[in-house]
């Protein structure tokens, strides 16, 4: 029996203490989405197709923190695979705020879709993610069984997670709460938190809200 991601982690990391979340396919991918009258693919430019991911990913960090609690590490994964495809993984400080979550956001939509939440038992992302992946070499694709956690661009985990930065799993930082804005640059590092212009963010939110449509 060839066991999967989402069976290797819970084999490997089920724990008394759930601090993490999943949001099932909550991301849509554009790049896999765009395709022709013919099912061709169309072609988005990098920058861009980063961008977007960029502003999708700080505006659901951004709302869970602040509605939530603190955020220690969000991933989202790459897979094309449907048990993976567009899931949303976000592990909280405290093991009362992912339950919150939990209980919250299965009442909510997202994306003019309803949001699935539940406790996932992933604590280590390093343990449940494809290592071939990261360095370039995975020859199963999209279809792999372990996690290809997409990367979020080098300035964006700066802003998310600060300069000077606690490391995942280190101390409260204290930020200013307010919502989203964006960059570009691509990284391969994942999660992060943020401390911006107020202003800059709730211009691109209001943006991103009239595109997707909230929850």
């Amino acid at each position: 029996m060839i066991m999967n991601a989402l069976d290797f982690s819970m084999a490997y990391f089920k724990s008394a203490h759930q601090h993490t979340i999943l949001l099932q396919n909550l991301y849509l991918n554009p790049q896999n989405a765009a395709l022709t009258a013919d099912g061709s693919h169309i072609m988005m430019d990098d920058v861009q197709a980063q961008q977007e991911y960029d502003e999708f990913f700080e505006e659901i960090f951004v709302e869970l923190e602040d509605k939530y609690g603190e955020i220690e590490e969000m991933n989202v994964c790459d897979n094309l695979g449907d048990h993976l495809v567009g899931n949303v993984y976000v592990r909280f400080h405290r093991e009362e705020d992912a339950e919150k979550a939990v209980a919250d956001l299965n009442n909510r939509w997202f994306n003019q879709r309803p949001i699935h939440c539940e406790l996932s038992p992933v604590t280590d992302f390093r343990e449940a993610c494809c290592r071939q992946y990261e360095m370039g070499e995975c020859t199963r694709g999209g279809f792999c069984n372990f996690m290809h956690l997409k990367p979020i661009s080098r300035e964006l985990r700066r802003e998310l997670y600060g300069r000077s930065g606690r490391r995942r799993g280190g101390s409260r930082r204290s930020r200013s709460r307010s919502p989203p804005g964006r960059d570009n640059r691509r990284d391969r590092d994942h999660g992060g938190r943020r401390d911006r212009d107020r202003g800059g963010r709730d211009r691109k939110r209001s943006r991103s809200r009239d595109r997707h449509g909230r929850y």
